[in-house]
């Protein structure tokens, strides 16, 4: 990966300059940019892309521990913890930083150049590339935000900087998927390989446009399928298109973005806080907070997936990984329940103590939360196993089994894109498929088969398996009941808006309450249907 430090600093430069020049309207040398945009946009534009990608990977805790994780993540049950301040998701607790954090990120920081890329280049028919990549990644910033909180500001979103709207108004979610579906169509089929592209300071794809053509179709298929149970004919129509128009083929296709060990903006961010205070550090030796669920480890052991000892271990091994061999053993693995404390774990473990938290199984820091484990934003496996849903609902002509089959060994050959090179035999998968056939029988049993596998398989990527799993109801999934959580027992679908919001957007606020429902953890979003 190119040195980020320094293009950071170059982007500083660089606006810096086109700042005082758009400024200064009788400066000599105005006239000359202005009919030459590009000999002052592209290398500006270039860096704000490339630091936008690191900013929407990971800017902080607010787009990625604690969405992802401490919230997604436990309440998918693939975390548990017994500190009901640190880790709430399991317990279905309210903290306003946690879930405040997506919607300050995405509004306050991913937006942010991305709004800035948009506004020079639309109207360049030279810069079509830059325009319509950033509006494909538009698309993946806003679906994360309106996936997790339902209406909110999209149409007016970002343009504080550019049009000096600092209070936008909430759009509804039904509207907001119109235009992102409308906006990966467009941009997909206006990519032009004979124009010049962002190059090297895409990293995600070198600027190749036939790769972002490809992430446009994939993300649309993910989109189209969101709408099953809402709209099931206009999900079919953009799921339809979307294979039409070309998705995903290979490993070669994963939307990632590498990362290296050092500063915050080369390092994997979520990795980087897991190995934190907040997660496992080493230094605590088994006592750390994060630690994996009963639910998750329960299901890997049963099934004898090869992928437990590249997604879990026990602490030795994350302090040292000359023990991952014997640290990982499937055997030795156990799961923390969800939805205790360090006094009501007692209930259900009567001899359980401080020292009892080491015998539990942590995140691999060597592998999926190492500082160099890439950021996967969409993957191979990923829409596999969309396309099995797409044949099993008859809107593709492949076969179910074929596609669950190739998900399940796309998902396993990945361990060589992260840190430690973790490979899984072909006889190890083989013997998985083997052992946990896909057994076909009625719609909700393939369903199942299906999705139980996107929760496996998409791990660490835990807000897209909560966003899953509330539109396909799997995997099954049995509710805590934490004393004073926030649903009466139940799994949330969806989490609040930020303080904030109610007090300094408040008309705009309440706007979004009246349409979408109650700010609770209960209300159902627009394409969450009951």
């Amino acid at each position: 990966m190119k040195n980020i430090k320094q293009q950071l600093t170059r982007l500083t430069i660089q606006s810096s300059l086109i700042m005082i020049l758009l400024a200064s309207a009788c400066d000599s040398g105005f006239e000359e940019m202005n009919k030459n945009p590009n000999a002052f946009t592209d290398p500006v534009i270039g860096s704000l892309f490339s630091y936008n990608l690191i900013r929407t990977a990971g800017s902080s805790d607010d787009n990625t521990l604690y969405p992802n994780d401490k919230l997604a993540g436990a309440m998918m049950q693939i975390f548990a913890s017994l500190n009901p301040y640190q880790w709430t998701g399991d317990k279905y607790l309210k903290k306003a930083g946690y879930t405040d954090g997506l919607f300050n990120a995405v509004f306050g920081t991913e937006l942010k150049e991305n709004v800035q890329i948009l506004t020079l280049t639309k109207d360049d028919p030279e810069m079509v590339n830059y325009y319509n990549i950033a509006r494909i990644w538009h698309v993946y910033i806003m679906h994360r935000a309106t996936d997790m909180y339902g209406d909110v500001p999209y149409f007016e979103a970002g343009q504080g900087y550019t049009e000096g709207i600092y209070k936008p108004k909430f759009d509804k979610q039904e509207d907001i998927y119109a235009d992102m579906l409308k906006e990966l169509d467009e941009a997909a089929k206006n990519l032009d390989p004979s124009k010049p592209s962002f190059g090297s300071a895409d990293y995600l794809y070198g600027g190749d446009v036939g790769k972002w053509k490809t992430f446009a179709y994939s993300m649309m298929l993910r989109l189209g399928l969101r709408l099953t149970k809402v709209d099931l004919a206009l999900s079919e129509t953009w799921v339809k298109k979307a294979i039409a128009g070309g998705v995903m083929q290979s490993n070669a296709d994963i939307a990632k973005l590498n990362h290296s060990s050092g500063g915050e903006l080369n390092y994997y961010w979520d990795g980087r806080e897991l190995q934190g205070g907040e997660g496992v550090p080493p230094s605590e030796e088994g006592r750390g907070y994060g630690k994996m669920a009963q639910t998750f480890v329960s299901h890997l052991k049963d099934t004898g997936d090869p992928r437990l000892p590249f997604y879990i271990t026990l602490w030795p091994g994350n302090a040292d990984p000359t023990l991952l061999p014997t640290s990982t053993n499937p055997a030795d693995q156990k799961g923390l329940p969800s939805g205790y404390d360090a006094s009501s774990i007692k209930s259900i473990i009567p001899d359980w103590t401080d020292d009892s938290y080491a015998e539990y199984s942590e995140i691999n820091l060597h592998t999926v939360a190492h500082d160099a484990t890439p950021s996967i934003f969409l993957s191979y496996n990923e829409v596999k196993l969309y396309l099995a849903e797409a044949a099993l609902r008859g809107w593709d002509g492949g076969d179910p089994k074929t596609y669950y089959e190739e998900a399940v060994t796309a998902s396993m050959k990945m361990g060589p894109l992260y840190p430690g090179s973790f490979s899984i035999p072909q006889a190890d998968i083989d013997q998985y498929l083997a052992d946990n056939p896909y057994t076909g029988g009625t719609f909700e049993q393939q369903m199942e088969q299906i999705h139980t596998q996107f929760w496996v398989s998409q791990f660490m990527n835990n807000m897209e398996i909560f966003a899953n799993w509330r539109r396909t109801g799997y995997p099954k999934l049995t509710p805590t009941n934490y004393p004073g959580n926030e649903t009466g027992g139940t799994i949330p679908r969806r989490i609040p808006y930020p303080q904030s919001e109610a007090s300094i957007n408040t008309e705009n606020y309440k706007a979004a309450i009246d349409s979408q429902g109650p700010d609770l953890w209960t209300t159902r979003i627009w394409w969450d249907k009951e």
